[in-house]
């Protein structure tokens, strides 16, 4: 099935949804009321579910609502959707969307896609204003009264396929003694470099990844046309935006001036699968660095890591490399 969306309509979210925003969700009720229960914020990770609530927190005005449904970060990430498959609650960083024509997840999926193509609109310390997001105007495919065609969104989505993913590595297991690693500064591993600022109005369409302050797509934001490109085979990392957001580039780039790029230094080698050794051990700094707590690249330079090393003290990259080439599906890298 092709998409033709010449023959699109708009549709305004509030055309579209009921819309309910959530509830303040204090530290001692979310104790008080632990269970089973999803309930979404404004994470970015783990389908917005930030913790597990029990049914009676009803009784302190919070609403359980029915799958499926979308939710909708209002900070952090805002914008960015989630398909809920199972019945929950949202915290007060996040809305719920739930369609005026009930529908199955399909046509969720579907919507859902299409209203995370509208989160660059939406920077960090900028929160959603529900009367302007009410306005938004979404095109969507419709039937021969005029009205979204839901139908069509399903099979559309139904029709979607791609063969299972599979691994030849078996399953084998090393050990990671935390306590025997070695710390490290990241500038004693790495040459800094900055990424450079380019608004918009400078951006020509093209085929080179243009990196921003976002925590998905392997930080890519958009494709330009441009002449001077930063050299794969390195890192970058958030230090604004999606802070401590970290990821391997494998192709030439060009980083904005929300990305940090990190070259190895001379005495060891940069692959793949080193980086997503350390790209994971970097992540776990994220939380040091909020929405209003930039991590600069002096900061950057100064933070340390703990990483496995040798009897000499050096950092002992063939083991990372070989630690995560024993990890299934590490041949799909």
């Amino acid at each position: 099935m092709k998409l033709n969306t010449a023959e699109w309509k708009e549709f305004s979210v509030e055309q579209l949804f009921y819309i309910k925003r959530g509830k303040t969700l204090s530290t001692d009720h979310k104790k008080i009321y632990k269970g089973n229960i999803p309930c979404v914020n404004g994470s970015s990770e783990n389908n917005g579910v930030f913790c597990h609530l029990a049914e009676d927190i009803t009784e302190i005005g919070f609403e359980l609502l029915k799958a499926p449904a979308l939710t909708l970060a209002r900070v952090g990430n805002a914008g960015k959707t989630f398909v809920q498959s199972s019945d929950f609650f949202v915290a007060d960083n996040a809305f719920c969307l739930i369609l005026k024509k009930n529908q199955g997840i399909l046509a969720y999926l579907f919507l859902s896609t299409l209203l995370d193509l509208e989160t660059v609109k939406y920077s960090y310390g900028r929160t959603i204003s529900m009367e302007k997001y009410r306005k938004l105007l979404l095109k969507l495919p419709v039937g021969e009264d005029g009205e979204p065609d839901f139908d069509y969104m399903t099979r559309y989505m139904e029709r979607l396929h791609s063969k299972p993913l599979r691994t030849t590595v078996r399953k084998t297991r090393l050990e990671l003694d935390i306590a025997k690693w070695g710390s490290y500064t990241l500038d004693s591993l790495f040459d800094f470099v900055k990424g450079k600022r380019l608004i918009r109005a400078d951006m020509v369409p093209g085929n080179v990844n243009f990196l921003g302050a976002v925590r998905e797509n392997n930080g890519v934001r958009e494709r330009i046309e441009t002449s001077f490109q930063w050299k794969p085979n390195c890192i970058t990392v958030n230090y604004n935006g999606s802070v401590g957001e970290a990821f391997y580039q494998s192709e030439p780039f060009w980083a904005s001036d929300d990305v940090n790029v990190l070259y190895a230094k001379k005495f060891w080698t940069l692959n793949q699968f080193t980086a997503m050794f350390i790209i994971t051990v970097i992540k776990e700094n994220r939380y040091r660095f909020g929405y209003g707590r930039k991590w600069t690249l002096e900061k950057m330079k100064e933070t340390v890591i703990k990483l496995p090393c040798k009897e000499d003290g050096e950092p002992d990259f063939e083991y990372m490399e070989k630690y995560i080439r024993s990890l299934p599906y590490s041949d799909r890298i």
